[in-house]
């Protein structure tokens, strides 16, 4: 009977450290895909998913402009039409190489980031519907 519970315990802390192993892994690359577009967490509490399409999004929209200057309203704009789309709203999204910010958010709604030299706060708030 000692040996069974043994094993089991054995088992379990070798789920428990590959579990570890996994999620190590899974961090590394993140870390590799954000350097591939050039990508840098500033600060979030916005979950993973959602950031990526957010990388992914900027950086096509920023590909997409290749051969000409930046426009930092169209990104602005394409990053929070995309997210209103398919998160809901209301996301707002400011883009610039120098800004100051003070925003309130709803949880799980905050990024920030900097991609190739430019810098994009990308936020959700909530909504109330008005009273009629």
């Amino acid at each position: 009977m000692e040996m069974q519970g043994a094993e089991e315990e054995l088992e379990r802390r070798s789920k428990f450290l590959n579990s570890l192993i996994q999620k190590k892994k899974n961090a590394a690359e993140q870390e590799q895909n954000h350097d591939r577009m050039n990508v840098r967490v500033r600060a979030s509490d916005m979950p993973l998913p959602l950031q990526n399409h957010a990388f992914k999004t900027a950086r096509d929209i920023i590909d997409s402009m290749a051969s000409l200057k930046l426009d930092s309203k169209r990104l602005a704009l394409s990053l929070k039409k995309e997210f209103d789309s398919t998160y809901g709203p209301a996301w707002h999204c400011i883009v610039g190489t120098s800004f100051g910010s003070y925003v309130t958010h709803s949880l799980g709604g905050f990024l920030y980031f900097s991609i190739d030299k430019v810098y994009v706060l990308l936020f959700k708030t909530a909504v109330d519907p008005l009273e009629q």
